[in-house]
């Protein structure tokens, strides 16, 4: 797989579960430790940007989920 197919992938995941909450992604980033621009939850979600190990931790957390939930995808 490659690094494009697999940031579309998490992306996808995470607009998934964050639209399965009713969340915006304004809202996701309210509920986010520190700061963050919703602008890049929009470029992680189109798999436009690499988000780091510490933002899908802190994605997941906002979402109640866990990081293996957002990062189990089909390969």
């Amino acid at each position: 797989m490659e690094k494009s197919e697999i940031l579309k992938s998490v992306g996808k995941r995470i607009k998934e579960m964050r639209e399965s909450k009713g969340l915006s992604q304004v809202d996701l980033v309210g509920r986010m430790s520190g700061e963050i621009d919703p602008t890049n939850i929009s470029r992680i979600e189109s798999g436009r940007t690499n988000p780091t190990i510490y933002t899908i931790f802190r994605i997941a957390e906002a979402l109640d989920v866990s990081p293996k939930e957002i990062l189990n995808i089909e390969m």
